[in-house]
């Protein structure tokens, strides 16, 4: 079955469409892509991971037209950082 498989990070976007075998997993399908060893510096342990926005575990499994997401971890805290209003140019 085919399966996308993204990561960003500030200035680069990887959006991998893959062939993986029926009933693979998350783990699976992000070993297979060879998105580990673009960015060895991902870490599945401590990142979080989804499909479509929804986090999922790494043993969750796939199904056809999927597209796991790899999580960047949150650098600041949300409620300290300023919000910039649209209105504010």
């Amino acid at each position: 079955m085919q399966i996308g498989v993204a990561y960003s990070e500030p200035g680069q976007q990887v959006w991998l469409n893959i062939e993986v075998p029926d009933a693979s997993t998350a783990r699976e399908a992000i070993e297979r892509s060879g998105i580990l060893k673009q960015f060895p510096h991902i870490d599945l342990g401590t990142q979080k991971v989804g499909v479509f926005g929804r986090l999922v575990k790494l043993d969750a499994a796939l199904k056809a037209g999927d597209r796991v997401e790899i999580y960047r971890p949150i650098i600041a805290d949300p409620e300290t950082v300023p919000r910039k209003d649209i209105d504010d140019d």
